[in-house]
């Protein structure tokens, strides 16, 4: 089950201070720090799961890529796995030639 994202509000001095905790939090808990420099709003602190979930928008295509993927089973190989496939895929171009 996703976290709900909640918004801290951070002032610029604390969030420099305190960036690794900061990071640890918005990364765990996907927290997300709104921080402000002399009140005034600039920017925004959040993990990268989060960014991606709710912030990158996938092509249609991407989209269709991932769903036949995951269709396939292929959303459940490992890294050794990948990259024997890889292998095997550059063998066999390299034979073609």
């Amino acid at each position: 089950m996703l976290k709900k994202s909640v918004t801290k509000l951070i002032d610029a001095l604390s969030a420099r201070t305190r960036l690794g905790e900061i990071m640890e939090e918005a990364e765990k808990e996907s927290t997300r720090f709104l921080v402000s420099r002399r009140g005034k709003p600039s920017v925004v602190i959040l993990g990268v799961e989060d960014y991606l979930r709710n912030v990158v928008k996938k092509s249609d295509l991407l989209a269709e890529i991932q769903l036949e993927a995951q269709k396939a089973g292929l959303n459940k190989m490992t890294g050794e796995q990948i990259d024997a496939q890889i292998r095997s895929y550059r063998s066999s171009k390299k034979n073609k030639k």
